[in-house]
């Protein structure tokens, strides 16, 4: 018995590795007749995603020529043909899926890019809404490159709109880069969209000069501002009583493209109502302080000083 008890052992194992070996012999023959009856599907499938393919690069063509002849800027462009492509892509391949009759995949597929995004976006919720303003920036464009404007708190000419800022010179030459989603978001002046502006120029007059003479001359000093909008008539309003003279302000309009077209008409009035004032002897005051040191007031500093002051003693000093 112990002789033979080596050979059954040896029998045994051999008949193990025989029923493996039919095993997966038997699955593999099935997974082959699994592919062949699936052949055909997977043809259609490799069909219907190359056809996707094709409309996808129609589209991406068709898109192109459109975009082209819209004002919109060419990262923009170049951004809706790419993601129109990926889509319809997306889209072939879905169809794909559900031609191999793996609806389950198709579903996990969309539930995990659900997720995804929901996760993408609360990352990078700044980032994208950056990105959707620079989009809205890009056709509304209520701005444009060499536009002056005022926007949260920065003045300075535009030098481009990207996706995600915009992108600001200001008068002393620095850039300054805005989120889009800050323009987007806070109130926006664009001194350029209409070509006008208006001039508002301050300026006092003395109590002691005629109003009316002040006015006239003001208003003659600025019609003859070079290059000004002369299909309006300069204005001129006196605003209030100040501390040491009576304001008013001058009003005209210019052309207006960059800042310099306001700046320097504006300094050429400032100097032709100086000249007129000064040779119509009306006075522009600067501002005076008086010091009244009486209790009641209307007392001179030589008034209020004591006796031996006035005289040049300091009091209690003796004889």
């Amino acid at each position: 018995m112990l002789s033979l008890q080596p050979e059954n052992v040896v029998e045994e194992t051999v008949l193990d590795w025989q029923d493996a070996f039919n095993g997966l012999v038997a699955k593999m023959v099935e997974w082959v007749e699994s592919v062949i009856l699936a052949l055909p599907n997977m043809v259609l499938a490799l069909l219907v995603f190359l056809l996707f393919w094709l409309i996808s690069k129609l589209v991406q063509g068709l898109l192109e020529k459109l975009l082209g002849k819209t004002a919109a800027p060419r990262q923009i462009r170049n951004l809706i043909v790419r993601v129109t492509g990926i889509v319809v892509l997306f889209v072939g391949l879905f169809v794909a899926l559900g031609v191999l009759e793996l609806d389950k995949t198709v579903t996990s597929l969309l539930a995990g890019a659900g997720i995804i995004g929901i996760a993408l976006g609360f990352a990078f919720q700044d980032l994208a809404a950056n990105f959707l303003a620079g989009v809205y920036l890009a056709f509304a464009r209520p701005i444009r490159t060499g536009d002056v404007i005022e926007t949260h708190d920065h003045f300075g000419t535009v030098e481009r709109v990207d996706l995600r800022n915009l992108i600001v010179r200001t008068p002393e030459g620095q850039l300054v880069m805005i989120p889009n989603k800050e323009v987007f978001e806070n109130p926006l002046v664009n001194f350029s969209v209409t070509g006008k502006r208006r001039i508002d120029l301050e300026v006092g007059v003395s109590y002691g000069d005629d109003l009316e003479k002040a006015r006239q001359l003001a208003l003659e000093a600025c019609e003859a501002v070079e290059g000004r909008d002369e299909s309006r008539p300069v204005e001129q309003f006196y605003t209030g009583f100040g501390d040491s003279s009576i304001n008013m302000v001058v009003r005209f309009w210019v052309p207006f493209r960059k800042q310099t077209d306001y700046l320097a008409p504006k300094s050429e009035a400032i100097m032709r109502v100086k000249k007129a004032f000064d040779d119509g002897d009306i006075t522009i005051p600067f501002p005076i302080r008086t010091l009244d040191f009486g209790i009641v007031g209307g007392k001179e500093l030589s008034e209020a000083l004591p006796v031996g002051m006035r005289q040049g003693k300091n009091v209690g000093e003796g004889g």
